[in-house]
């Protein structure tokens, strides 16, 4: 079964573009998650990461056997949605997402530019994606550390996002390992990650015994680190429970 939590907020900005989303089925144990984030900079943001999500999400509980494939699907789909709402509005709108697709003991996810999927397994950090940013090529070349990439300068210089011609190209993940209750998956926007560790995303998630309490854990993290010009924030807190 299921533990789902989410949370999205405009953190110190006057409005939020970014979107989060989900269905899932607790009878057959398959589900959607996705958090998405409208670029920065772009006009209606909001309007591409809202189209994002609702199209990963839309009619997802028709699975296929291939979970990745479908997700990648669903992907190209949601960036032909926002170009095709680009030429409507005649104005540049972009997002970056990531997705989780789960159908009983098999998990795929995704990521197109800096938002982030984590997932825990035997009590560990497993897996989490790579972002598709200037920042985490310095950090692949040794330029910088991990933890540096948050405060990098090229942290928000995106090398793909949905609303791309081009570079929009999904990457897709599969867990090398079969799904088991106490398994658990993390999904945020750089507007959360960028203040928290690694390691604190798995000692918080150790400290619950939910989904909701999990995320409170994180989000205090957050609060307490945040100048109050910061960018908005969402987070999505998946467990997989008896």
């Amino acid at each position: 079964m299921f533990d789902v939590y989410s949370y999205t907020g405009r953190g110190g900005r006057g409005y939020n573009e970014d979107s989060v989303g989900s269905s899932y089925d607790n009878d057959d144990g398959s589900g959607i998650f996705v958090v998405a984030d409208g670029l920065g900079g772009h006009v209606l943001g909001e309007e591409a990461s809202a189209a994002a999500v609702d199209t990963i999400v839309s009619g997802w509980g028709d699975f296929v056997e291939d979970i990745a494939s479908q997700l990648r699907e669903k992907i190209a789909q949601a960036n032909q949605n926002i170009l095709q709402i680009q030429q409507e509005k005649n104005a540049v709108i972009k997002t970056t997402v990531a997705a989780l697709a789960v159908n009983g003991d098999r998990a795929a996810w995704a990521n197109v530019g800096d938002s982030r999927v984590y997932f825990i397994h035997d009590d560990r950090l497993h897996a989490y994606t790579k972002d598709h940013s200037v920042a985490y090529m310095k950090y692949r070349a040794g330029e910088i550390t991990r933890e540096q990439i948050a405060t990098d300068e090229d942290q928000s210089r995106l090398l793909r996002s949905l609303g791309s011609e081009e570079r929009n190209e999904p990457e897709i993940y599969e867990a090398d390992v079969m799904l088991v209750p106490g398994d658990a998956f993390f999904l945020c926007s750089d507007g959360a990650w960028e203040y928290l560790r690694d390691e604190e995303i798995l000692i918080d998630y150790l400290k619950s015994e939910t989904a909701e309490h999990w995320a409170e854990l994180l989000l205090l993290r957050i609060m307490e680190r945040v100048d109050g010009e910061n960018d908005n924030l969402s987070l999505l807190t998946v467990m997989l429970t008896n």
